[in-house]
Order: structure tokens, then C-alpha cells, then sequence
């Protein structure tokens, strides 16, 4: 059988996301393994390009994981017609003029998310690159986590009967860079950098919850930012200008409620960084981001408020785990292979650029809820 290469542009991979996702587990794994199998029996390996602004961790990223190109020059990258994909993973301020570049260029676009920082912009890139007729894909990585295809699971299957409600909760602390270095970077924390958890997580909550339950219909969000004051990459001050936490309420078709709590001001004490509790007339559910855990209606403890007894339910006991039942890859990896295929063998890919221009449109209209103090009806995003 034979195998096909794909040239590929990796705009932004030397950030955290784009050097360990994308690079790492996903392109480089991809390559290690031979190449995305195709239905036909044949291969087809992804030949990347890195590029970038920073020339020394170009070169560093190329020697350690066996990348053979780089190059600072994006103009060039995408004059070459044996690059037919170009990826973003650049900051958000700087991602929707790439996008518009390689759009011009006639290359086929994947990026993270948000795609651009305000829905306007989002949607106009969904547009150019429709007029243009490139294949567009946006990053939903979320979506193929092992505790969400799990949920999706039970979903298809009618577990939950009619679905009432759901709460997530998404968070971690995030040190503030005085006596520990910060483990997210320091431009999430300016506003006029693109940073903010509402920019950031109304993205992803968009689509998972229109995927596993249902169009949002409105949004009520507070947001705030909590820590004033932080410390950068060099040890300096700054002034935090962005929200690191969002109290979120949405209401969807059908009546189903969803509250998502997402903070960097937060310490753990669930599962999992991630839950997802899903509450249904004939059970309920747990996801995390590998797990998931069930509670039938048949199984439902009958607890008594009584403050006077030591409470006697060992409410964690009382779930059951849903188990595995196959291998699950990284959930990056995965939607390359996907999006990959989509380009070469023309197969079926859902998540394009206006998936992605609903994300900013529920970041938005979370920001514009908060400042209003009301609740904001979301219209439905037509190219």
C-alpha cells in the first residue's frame, strides 16, 4: 500500500498547547506511528513545517523531535504549494490575521480556539474561507476525552430519560508567580493580550454543551478577577486586567439547565479538574476527563436531613463506573487524524470555522451579561 505526505504549516507550536498537544502528541505521534491509516489501506504522514518568531526554540523544537523544517518566514511557508494545511496556535490576538494569510494563500485552515477575538471576526473568517472553498476545521478537543465519550455514551443509549440539568465545574489554582512560578502564562491575565477565562472556557463549554446537550439558547454570567496582582516569565509585577473566574448559567433547548463554574482561583477538591454532573429523570452521571461514574434511579440513596447524627451514606460509594471498553487515544491526536482525513480523502469533519465563531459568540455575549448584569439570548450564527 502506499503512503501519501501531506505538507503542513504549525504556526505558534513553541507555546505550551502547540509544543505539547499538537507537536508532541499528536503530528509527532502521528509520524512515529507510520502515518494516519486511510480506508483504502494506504497512509497518509503529516510533513510539518514549524514556524514561528522565536528562531532558537524553532530549531530546539526540530532537533528534539526529528522535525526536519522550520522557518521564521510564514510568508514563504505559504507560498510553497506542497504546504496544503495551514494550523494556528499562536496567541488569539495574533491567530485570525494567519488564519486570513493562509486563507489567501488557498491553504486549508485548522486552528485552536477562539479564532479570533470577537464573534464578528470569527464569523468573517468562517466566511473567507467558505467564498474560497479551503476546508476549515476548528480545535474541539473536549469532545474526545475519554470521561465525555463516555457521557456521550450513556446519553445515546437513553440513560438519563429526560435530561433536567447539568453542573460543571472547571478549575485549578493557578500560582500567582511570587514564591511559585505560574503554570499558565502571564498574557491570560491581560485583558488587552486576549487573556481572560471567559475568552478562554466559553469557547470549549459552547461546544460541548450544544454536542452532548443541546443548542444554548441564553447566558447569564459574573465574572471576576479575583487575583489583582501577579508575577510574569521575567519576576516582574503586573496588573491583572482580565477575569480568572466565571460563574456561568445557561439555558437550552428543551428547558435543560446548565451552570459552569470555570476559575484559575480555585483549589480541587473533586474528581477531577473537569466534572460534569448530569442530573436525569431515570439516573444521573459524573465525567471527568477520564472517568465517569452513574447513579440509576433504582440505585438513588434516600438521605434525611438530620445535623443532629453523623450522616450516615457514603454518598462516592453509592456510584458505579462506567467502564472502558476500548482503547482511547489522546483526544488532539484524534481530531488531527480526523481533520487530516478530511483534507486528503474528503471525509466528513463537523467542526469548522463557524463551531468555532459560536465559541467567541458565547464569549461575547458572556462578557456583555456580566457588564449588563442581565441575561442575554443567543442568536443563532448564519454565514
Amino acid at each position: 500500500m502506499a503512503q501519501h505526505k501531506i505538507g503542513l504549516i504549525m504556526n505558534g507550536v513553541t507555546g505550551r498547547m502547540g509544543t505539547n498537544q499538537h507537536l508532541i502528541r499528536s503530528i509527532v505521534a502521528i509520524r512515529e506511528e507510520g502515518g494516519v491509516l486511510l480506508d483504502n489501506g494506504d497512509t497518509l504522514l503529516p510533513d510539518p513545517i514549524l514556524v514561528g518568531r522565536n528562531e532558537n526554540k524553532l530549531k530546539a523544537l526540530s532537533d528534539k523531535y526529528g522535525v526536519e523544517r522550520w522557518s521564521t518566514d510564514l510568508d514563504a511557508a505559504l507560498e510553497d504549494s506542497y504546504n496544503q494545511i495551514y494550523f494556528d496556535s499562536q496567541t488569539t490576538v495574533r491567530r485570525a490575521e494567519g488564519i486570513r494569510q493562509a486563507i489567501k494563500a488557498g491553504k486549508h485552515i485548522y486552528c485552536e480556539k477562539p479564532t479570533a477575538t470577537s464573534v464578528e471576526e470569527s464569523l468573517q473568517l468562517a466566511k473567507l474561507a467558505n467564498e474560497a472553498g479551503v476546508k476549515n476545521g476548528v480545535v474541539q478537543d473536549k469532545l474526545f476525552l475519554p470521561g465525555l465519550l463516555k457521557l456521550k455514551r450513556l446519553i445515546d443509549s437513553g440513560f438519563f430519560g429526560e435530561i433536567l440539568s447539568v453542573r460543571m465545574e472547571f478549575g485549578y489554582w493557578v500560582f500567582e508567580g511570587d514564591w511559585q512560578e505560574g503554570q499558565r502564562p502571564s498574557w491570560n491575565y491581560r485583558e488587552e493580550d486576549g487573556g481572560g477565562i471567559i475568552v478562554d472556557m466559553f469557547a470549549h463549554w459552547r461546544y460541548v454543551i450544544d454536542n452532548l446537550f443541546g443548542p444554548v439558547r441564553s447566558v447569564s454570567c459574573l465574572g471576576a478577577t479575583h487575583i489583582s496582582e501577579r508575577v510574569d516569565e521575567q519576576g516582574e509585577r503586573y496588573k491583572c486586567t482580565a477575569d480568572d473566574a466565571a460563574y456561568g448559567t445557561f439555558e437550552l433547548d428543551g428547558g435543560i439547565v446548565v451552570q459552569a463554574n470555570s476559575s484559575w482561583a480555585v483549589r480541587v477538591n473533586r474528581d477531577d479538574l473537569l466534572t460534569i454532573q448530569v442530573d436525569g429523570t431515570e439516573g444521573s452521571a459524573v465525567a471527568g476527563l477520564r472517568d465517569c461514574k452513574t447513579q440509576h434511579r433504582i440505585n438513588t440513596p434516600k438521605p434525611v436531613w438530620n445535623p443532629d447524627i453523623q450522616n450516615p451514606h457514603d454518598f462516592q460509594a453509592q456510584w458505579e463506573d462506567v467502564p472502558d471498553n476500548k482503547v482511547f487515544d489522546n483526544g488532539f491526536k484524534v481530531q488531527w487524524e480526523l481533520f487530516l482525513k478530511h483534507v486528503f480523502a474528503d471525509q466528513p469533519f463537523e467542526w469548522d470555522l463557524l463551531e468555532g465563531a459560536k465559541g467567541t459568540q458565547l464569549s461575547d455575549l458572556g462578557l456583555q451579561s456580566w457588564k449588563e448584569r442581565r441575561w442575554i439570548d443567543v442568536p443563532e450564527l448564519k454565514l
